[in-house]
Order: C-alpha cells, then structure tokens, then sequence
C-alpha cells in the first residue's frame, strides 16, 4: 500500500483523514499514484491537476523522501520507500504571495 498525505482542504473535499492508503498497481509514480486517489475519492478530480491534460495544478507541490518530484516527470519511478510504504507520498498546497 502507497500512503498518501493530503492537504486540509483536500481532506474536507474527500472526507478522509490526513493521510489515505492506496493500492497501485504497477511502477509507483506520480501519475499511477495521482490515478489511484481520483479512482477512490472521485470529488478530487480536477483538483490536484487539471481534468483534460492531467498536468499538475500552479500551487500543487509532491514530496517524497524528503525530497521535491513537483518537476519530476509524471511517469518517473518514485523511490523504492514510497512504493513499499515505509515513506509517504506528500500532496502539498503552496503557498505564495511576498
């Protein structure tokens, strides 16, 4: 199982707790971890990337292992810690403004 960390808006959206367990079949990466979660909480479609292209949304940041994949290819491998659970796959809202 994949664990998956959400954002506070995203977890009212989903009416689920700060982190989700995920089934993914196949290679762990952004775009089969980002498909898993749409399959299960339907209402997140759309919101952590666009609907159409399935580009990451402006303000939408990923983390793993301590490390930002935000830029990284959507079908990149995610390190073998995400995929065996030991490490959580982190959904971050940015923030911005001066």
């Amino acid at each position: 199982m994949i664990r998956v960390v959400l954002p506070f808006h995203l977890q009212q959206l989903a009416n689920t707790g700060r982190e989700v367990e995920l089934q993914v079949d196949g290679l762990a990466t952004q775009r089969s971890i980002l498909d898993a979660l749409e399959a299960r909480y339907p209402v997140l479609r759309g919101t952590v990337r666009d609907q159409t292209t399935k580009e990451r949304r402006a303000f939408i940041r990923f983390f793993a292992c301590g490390e930002d994949f935000s830029l990284e290819p959507p079908d990149a491998p995610l390190p073998d810690a995400i995929a065996n659970g030991t490490e959580r796959f982190m959904i971050v809202g940015a923030m911005a403004g001066g």
